[in-house]
């Protein structure tokens, strides 16, 4: 890793550059997601060159996402009417990341000004879009706030502040942990620079999630053979429930 890590400073320093830009390196572009995948972690670690020593005031900030493949997902209302909890309203979401991490050097309000974040859409609020909703509804932003906290318990959200390492306003690192329900996609990862809330330089490219083994021939049999993997469920649930009938009846004996 201290190796790595000296070879960017290197770039930084030997390489042409305007202003301030990005040298990135990842720990692996590629996540493999099997039977047994528990979840994975990947470092994310550069270094920034410049071509004149970098300005004390106001000091570099970098700001780290990755985001996962959207989805359009429908938010529901529920409220207690006679005794019992029934869907009332719904708002659909028309695209939001199925995994969102940022991570910064410090605060991100500290970081990103308000009119940086509506520009490049960083901050998990600005990450989801949803054009319209019922005119019935009229405070569509909680259906947001829901999703934002659903996904933030099962830590499919993640809002690391001060978890970027940055040496010397050159070298910086840090690291995304991924959780076990990840689905397959390209998982695009940009890196900020800012100074003053303003983003100075911006570099993006993407991670890899692909499904190996039994779970890659078991997603592509339920896409091309739809029929042949429902008759393979139905198998091994009625296998499944002979088995346990079977085990039960050998303990009662």
């Amino acid at each position: 890793m201290r190796a790595l890590l000296f070879v960017l400073a290197l770039c930084a320093v030997t390489l042409p550059a305007t202003a301030e830009e990005i040298v990135l390196g990842l720990s692996s572009d590629t996540v493999s997601i099997n039977t047994n995948f528990d979840g994975s972690e990947i470092l994310v670690f550069g270094a920034v060159k410049r071509d004149a020593p970098a300005p004390e005031n106001p000091p570099l900030q970098v700001i780290v996402t990755v985001a996962g493949p959207s989805e359009t997902k429908t938010v529901r209302r529920k409220e207690k009417k006679f005794g019992i909890w029934i869907n009332t309203d719904a708002v659909e979401i028309d695209s939001a990341p199925s995994f969102y991490a940022i991570s910064t050097s410090t605060l991100l309000g500290l970081s990103l000004s308000e009119t940086e974040d509506v520009r490049h859409r960083v901050s998990i609020p600005r990450a989801i879009r949803s054009i319209g909703a019922p005119d019935t509804i009229s405070n569509s932003e909680t259906f947001s706030q829901a999703l934002i906290r659903i996904k933030s318990k099962s830590n499919q959200y993640q809002l690391n502040e001060g978890t970027v390492s940055l040496d010397d306003q050159t070298l910086f690192r840090t690291s995304i942990a991924l959780p076990a329900a990840l689905i397959e996609g390209d998982y695009v990862t940009r890196i900020f620079l800012t100074r003053g809330g303003a983003v100075v330089s911006q570099y993006e490219t993407s991670i890899y999630v692909r499904k190996v083994g039994m779970e890659r021939w078991l997603y592509t049999l339920s896409r091309e053979n739809a029929f042949l993997y429902g008759l393979l469920s139905l198998a091994i649930a009625i296998a499944a429930g002979w088995g346990a009938s079977a085990v039960f009846s050998l303990l009662r004996r």
